[in-house]
């Protein structure tokens, strides 16, 4: 029987499996409208997965077919997977903010060698070893998560509300996990009537146990030097003015005191960008400081694909103590070295 949450108000979730990884499952909220239910995020494209949506929806007394519409809180494949397949049984429409639509289409139009070709040129640059690289350059036929997403119909405009008849659910902007990611303020009153300013959707921005990863989503023919990490900061302090009275996850569990959890957050990369300072005493590459860096494991237990992510997270570190004036790129450092200021 799937696992379905009722959260009050019109709003339920179903706990959606992502396979084989250590998150567990997506919370799919399924908020009531005078138009029929809409899925804020569907769930990782699987058989299984499906499944468990299906039934889901059904213990919340409706179906695939009937619902309204979906909003993606971004394009990451264990949010928005589901939702071509979602699209198909109910002629629901999508909606996501334009950044991640774009990067959507990238993804439909490359082929799979370019990102086998852009993945190995970025890992070189960052220093990786050829051992790492390797792979890449002679990529085995597999299936990519998410190399098809649906393309979305609708666009989520920042500060404006999201259509959903007899519903007040309003879009914010909040990049940094991903260049468009949005969380969601459901502007009425929370049915506990918990103190605070209603509801917040908050998808990977604001969990309650775990930093989300700060990637790099950058486009291939654009050279503009992005501070991804910059902008989660500014976004965390946003949500925290916001004061939600609770906070609607997509993992783990809904939680309030909103502020403190961005209180948190920010004091943890705060000291994380201390860290990596003291680490840039002596030039490194992005790879290697993501070798330095502590992590949930050591270096060596960490598996090839979430050594990529590692990376991509060290990077956007750098970039951001580059961007404040506490490092600096070494002139004429090849793959490029870092060393604080």
């Amino acid at each position: 029987m799937a696992q379905v949450s009722d959260h009050g108000g019109g709003v339920r979730s179903i706990k959606v499996p992502i396979p084989d990884n250590p998150l567990g499952h997506t919370l799919v909220y399924v908020v009531g409208t005078d138009r029929g239910p809409v899925l804020i995020d569907t769930g990782w494209d699987d058989p299984a997965s499906w499944d468990t949506l299906a039934e889901g929806l059904t213990a919340c007394g409706t179906s695939a077919a009937e619902i309204h519409g979906v909003v993606i809180t971004h394009h990451h494949p264990d949010h928005h997977g589901l939702s071509g397949r979602v699209r198909e049984v109910s002629g629901a429409w999508i909606a996501m903010h334009a950044a991640d639509t774009a990067v959507v289409r990238r993804t439909r139009e490359a082929r799979p060698e370019r990102w086998f070709s852009y993945m190995t040129a970025k890992l070189m640059a960052a220093g990786a070893p050829e051992a790492h690289v390797a792979p890449l350059r002679t990529p085995r036929p597999r299936a990519l998560p998410g190399l098809s997403p649906a393309l979305p119909d609708r666009e989520i405009v920042p500060g404006e509300l999201v259509d959903l008849p007899g519903r007040r659910l309003r879009a914010i902007w909040t990049p940094g996990h991903t260049p468009g990611h949005v969380c969601l303020h459901l502007e009425e009153e929370h049915p506990a009537r918990l103190p605070g300013h209603g509801r917040l959707f908050s998808g990977d921005h604001l969990l309650p146990r775990i930093s989300p990863h700060i990637g790099l989503y950058e486009d291939p023919d654009d050279t503009t030097v992005t501070d991804p990490l910059g902008d989660y900061l500014d976004s965390l302090e946003r949500v925290g003015r916001l004061g939600p009275a609770e906070v609607l996850p997509a993992h783990q569990h809904a939680f309030t005191d909103a502020p403190s959890r961005v209180r948190e957050l920010l004091t943890h990369h705060e000291e994380r960008l201390t860290g990596l300072l003291t680490l840039l005493d002596t030039p490194l590459t992005p790879w290697q400081l993501a070798e330095r860096m502590e992590w949930n494991r050591p270096w060596e237990h960490i598996p090839h694909g979430s050594r990529n992510i590692a990376v991509s997270e060290a990077e956007a570190h750098v970039r951001r103590l580059v961007k404040l004036g506490r490092a600096e790129a070494v002139p004429g450092s090849d793959p490029v070295t870092y060393v604080a200021v």
